[in-house]
């Protein structure tokens, strides 16, 4: 096995990804503008999307990490919404786009259309997460479309196999398609429950950092398979693991978290970056064997099904958000009245993926009898097309957008006082606590010891309060700017000092490792009290 090409792919795109920084452009534009660039570059091999390696591979550690980052709690509270999004509108998709492909299309027959509409349905976790991130949206629009990205995946997956049991002429049923729907849904949130509280058992009864990490690693994997294997929804599987992962991510020692989060940010951002590379890089494989629909036609096609895409969702969005108000005096008293310019950001902030092309690379090449799979090269032409568009048009205007609406986005003073109320009555938890342990003569200490920990204590404290104050009129630094240059200041004077005695042999290389791994903790800490 040749892995050269996967190993270019893994460097080239987070190379990409990490230049992509510096500039204003989305990183997941530039990364699938670099895939179409080098797609064309001779003797570049073709990255053809195996479904058998992009769903149970890449889309559960995906999924993973960004429901790992969601609040269960948001989720909860926008459940409504949530629901009427990654059940509601993927469905509604599905037959709108389907249909409106079959009257586009000449020759495309009613069941490939819906599957075309299936696929397209979705949009993405990846790209909704990472648009998220980079506009700051507020908070409830950002909950939203990040639970709507987390269990859309699996609706379209079952109206996916539906229409495609229709398609090859397996004699599917509408009566038949919502029982899969429903024992998919019902099976994945099952599996999930289940193994949900064994999973956190033995990360927290696992002492040691290196194998809770390992077994992080293979939570999502788990998940996905143990579901699948009883044909139930994998990803719904992995969701509802994740969401209670996180929510009771506390519990888990910190050694563990520290590392967790350092070994999922690293295996997001490759993932991410290979995911929105391999996209551009399906330019070659999807233009082949066009046939009779290349050229204008094609184009035609292609330009009319974005369209109806797009506007499908805000003909879902809108009604979705508005129509439950009109109807029920519980939400209306309960929720406050939405402009019309959260629907809009929301029905603009729809984005196709990865996904979307995996699903499609999964067609048939031929139905029952042996005949081709009608027009299977056309639906992967137009998937590519559809999901590119949205990523481009979308993806670049939605910044402007959003400063145009002039939504109201986080306010740091506020955020900083919650915090800082939050950090005042824990500090007055734990100094009761000391108060009480300190009063116990097994636990007696000398006074200068324990004057470190009520100042520790107090550090804590008001480094939160001080973060409300003004700015260095000198350096126009603020303070927590100020305080964590100089501690990083101090800790690099000691480092450079270790390093000395290493290296005049005062100390060996494993006393040096200890002594640098406590300065990186206390520049960690130093590095979080600031930031």
């Amino acid at each position: 096995m040749d892995v050269m090409p996967l190993l270019l792919l893994v460097a080239g795109s987070a190379a990409v990804a990490a230049a992509g920084r510096r500039f204003p452009v989305p990183v997941p534009l530039l990364l699938v503008a670099a895939g179409l660039a080098v797609s064309y570059v001779p003797k570049v091999p073709d990255y053809t999307l195996d479904p058998h390696i992009v769903l149970p591979l890449l889309l559960p550690p995906l999924l993973y990490t960004a429901a790992t980052d969601s609040s269960y709690l948001d989720l909860r509270a926008q459940m409504r919404p949530v629901a009427l999004l990654s059940v509601g509108y993927v469905l509604f998709a599905t037959f709108a786009v389907g249909w409106a492909a079959y009257l586009i299309v000449p020759g495309l027959p009613l069941t490939a259309a819906l599957v075309l509409g299936a696929v397209v349905a979705p949009p993405d976790a990846v790209a909704a997460t990472a648009v998220a991130r980079r506009v700051g949206l507020p908070s409830r629009i950002t909950t939203i479309l990040q639970g709507e990205s987390l269990v859309n995946d699996a609706t379209a997956i079952t109206a996916y196999k539906v229409a495609l049991a229709a398609a090859v002429g397996e004699g599917a049923t509408w009566a038949g398609g919502i029982g899969e729907f429903l024992i998919a849904a019902v099976g994945g949130v099952g599996v999930g429950l289940v193994l949900m509280a064994p999973l956190h058992w033995l990360r927290t009864h696992v002492r040691e950092a290196l194998l809770q990490n390992t077994l992080s690693l293979l939570i999502p994997f788990v998940a996905y398979s143990v579901a699948e294997q009883v044909h139930a929804s994998g990803v719904l599987a992995v969701v509802v693991v994740a969401l209670y992962l996180g929510h009771r991510a506390w519990e888990v020692d910190f050694a563990t978290r520290l590392q967790e989060e350092a070994v999922w940010k690293m295996v997001a951002f490759v993932l991410e970056s290979a995911v929105f590379a391999l996209i551009g890089l399906q330019l070659p494989v999807v233009l082949r064997g066009l046939g009779a629909y290349e050229g204008i036609d094609a184009a035609w096609y292609a330009i009319l099904l974005f369209v109806v895409v797009v506007v499908t969702r805000f003909l879902w969005v809108y009604p979705a958000t508005f129509l439950p108000r009109v109807l029920s005096a519980r939400i209306r008293a309960r929720e406050e009245n939405p402009t019309w310019k959260t629907p809009f950001v929301i029905g603009w902030a729809g984005m196709r993926g990865v996904v979307s092309l995996a699903i499609a690379f999964s067609i048939p090449l031929t139905v029952h009898g042996g005949d081709p799979f009608p027009e299977r090269n056309l639906i992967l032409f137009l998937t590519f097309t559809t999901v590119i568009g949205t990523l481009v048009v979308q993806g670049v205007t939605l910044p402007p957008l959003i400063r145009l609406l002039k939504f109201a986005g986080r306010d740091p003073q506020a955020e900083t006082l919650a915090e800082a109320n939050a950090q005042a009555q824990a500090s007055r938890a734990a100094e009761r606590r000391l108060d009480d342990l300190l009063a116990d003569d097994r636990n007696a200490l000398p006074g200068p010891l324990a004057e470190r920990l009520r100042t520790v204590l107090e550090r804590r404290r008001n480094a939160v309060w001080e973060r409300l104050g003004q700015v260095n009129p000198v350096t126009g630094e603020t303070v927590d700017d100020t305080y964590r240059r100089l501690s990083r200041e101090m800790i690099s004077a000691e480092r450079e000092v270790f390093v000395k005695l290493r290296d005049g042999r005062y100390i060996d290389d494993e006393m040096l490792r200890v002594l640098l791994r406590r300065l990186d903790l206390e520049e960690a800490a130093a590095y979080r009290e600031a930031a």
